[in-house]
Order: structure tokens, then C-alpha cells, then sequence
């Protein structure tokens, strides 16, 4: 038997929209502690998206999330000596950790000039349902689609 499970932390709201999603998104983005930058970096990125048209950046960063979150991912189990990737749903926090991510990930690997406006088209182009983070939860649930005859091997 594991030891007992760890207590949740609680996050603060971030300081400008009282959100504790945004502290999240923030979270995962900080390097080396440095969560000061992270956060300027964040509010800089929904400014541009603010400034490319959009008239709730929020809004606009909160459906790209949406948008990536994904339902199902695939899991290795060895079964027999073989290896089998087995279909599984993912519970809540970790659909939105996993999709918070997976469009920062992305974000750093887009091409421009500064994080702020990497994240800000990546924020674009998730909200409309396109770009490299959105790819990514689609082809995870293609894989776990294809991979849907080992569902019973669920553990």
C-alpha cells in the first residue's frame, strides 16, 4: 500500500482577473521561480490577442483551453510481454493541466520574436480550433480511438 495521497494546494487568484486558472496557466509557464516575469508575460500575451481583434482576451484564452483539453490519452501497460497502449479517460484537474501544457509547450516551439507573442498566437489559434497544441489532443484521440480494442485491459 502507497502512502496517503498529498493535500490539494490551493491556488491564489492571479491579481488582475481574480482567476485561479490563470495562477495555473501562470504556474506551469514560470521558470526558475521567476513568476513575476511568467505573469507579465501572460498579461502582455492577451493584450496582443486583445489588440488582434479579440474583445475578451479571457474569454478568447479560456475556449483555446477548452479547445485543447483532451478526454482520452493512451497508457503503456505490458501485458504478456507485449506492450499495449491501452485507452483511458483522464480526470478533470488532469485534462486541464495536460491541455495548459501542452499550448505553453507549444507556444515556445512557435516561431517570433518574444514568449508573449508566441502565446498570443498560439491563444489565436487554439481559440479558433487550429494550431499545434489543438493538433496534438486530436492526435491523441485518434490514437486512442485506433487503440480502442485494448479497452478492456483497463486496469
Amino acid at each position: 500500500m502507497r502512502k496517503r495521497k498529498p493535500k490539494k494546494r490551493i491556488l491564489q487568484p492571479d491579481p488582475l482577473y481574480k482567476d485561479t486558472m490563470v495562477t495555473q496557466f501562470v504556474n506551469n509557464m514560470m521558470w526558475s521561480g521567476k513568476k513575476s516575469t511568467s505573469y507579465k508575460i501572460f498579461y502582455e500575451a492577451l493584450e496582443i490577442v486583445k489588440a488582434k481583434g479579440e474583445e475578451n482576451p479571457l474569454e478568447a484564452w479560456r475556449t483555446a483551453v477548452q479547445n485543447v483539453t483532451p478526454q482520452v490519452e493512451v497508457r503503456s501497460r505490458r501485458i504478456g510481454g507485449a506492450t499495449f497502449q491501452i485507452p483511458t479517460e483522464i480526470r478533470g484537474s488532469r485534462k486541464l493541466s495536460i491541455a495548459m501544457k501542452w499550448m505553453i509547450k507549444y507556444a515556445r516551439l512557435r516561431s517570433g520574436k518574444g514568449m508573449a507573442e508566441k502565446l498570443a498566437a498560439e491563444i489565436l489559434a487554439a481559440s479558433k480550433g487550429e494550431g499545434a497544441s489543438v493538433k496534438k489532443k486530436e492526435d491523441t484521440h485518434r490514437m486512442a480511438e485506433a487503440n480502442r480494442a485494448f479497452a478492456h485491459f483497463r486496469a
